[in-house]
């Protein structure tokens, strides 16, 4: 599959570095098309960099790694013509440091960051996942022993089906994947970014996740 990985940060390199490694036809995406860290990360893997209109432009499914509080901007410079009937992956926190450590959860009325981006893009398929782990534990939840859950929101059932699929590549069993609805719930998974935050200060390690008991 043609994936566009939006993002030059650690999680985008992390989950580029996978679905390449996985046999699919990778472009990194970044605001300029010489950025330093996208180059480096196509030499390395043998792939594609570009901006982010470039990598877009002809991908099959579109993984948004961009900072939440960035990510409207960048998928409007990916155009709205190369995401139209798109899946996109969005596996943002709104995460704002400006007060410092921990960073506070800037969500304008309550709205995610998921939500704005299916409103700004109605003719997208958006689907939130992987918001609420560490991204080395996105690509390889055997990291986490047990039983432990990744979550699903969308409007589009095609959509969730085929980032179920991917996601079960990456190494989730199907039972570890909870749907929990139309693209609203993504306010619930990027609020508890908050709890997650707080437990990696306690723990001290990013090799944890939540599970659901019952």
């Amino acid at each position: 599959m043609k994936i566009a990985v939006l993002g030059t940060g650690e999680v985008g390199h992390t989950l580029a570095t996978r679905l390449a490694g996985l046999g699919h036809q990778v472009t990194m995406g970044s605001r300029s098309a010489d950025n330093p860290a996208a180059k480096e990360w196509a030499a390395a893997n043998a792939a594609a960099h570009g901006t982010f209109a470039d990598a877009a432009a002809d991908a099959e499914l579109v993984v948004n790694a961009t900072g939440g509080l960035v990510s409207l901007a960048a998928l409007t410079a990916a155009g709205a013509e190369n995401l139209r009937g798109k899946v996109v992956v969005d596996v943002s926190n709104p995460l704002d440091f400006s007060e410092g450590f921990p960073p506070k959860i800037a969500t304008p009325d309550g709205v995610s960051v998921a939500e704005q981006l299916q409103r700004a893009f109605p003719e997208a398929r958006v689907v939130k996942t992987l918001n609420t782990m560490n991204n080395a534990v996105m690509v390889a939840p055997g990291r986490v022993p047990g039983h432990h859950n990744v979550f699903l929101s969308g409007d589009d059932a095609d959509a969730k089906s085929t980032v179920s699929e991917l996601l079960q590549s990456f190494g989730w069993a199907a039972d570890q994947i909870i749907d929990l609805g139309d693209v609203t719930s993504a306010r619930a998974t990027e609020q508890l970014t908050g709890l997650w935050v707080r437990l990696y200060g306690v723990l001290g390690t990013g090799d944890f996740n939540f599970g659901i008991v019952r």
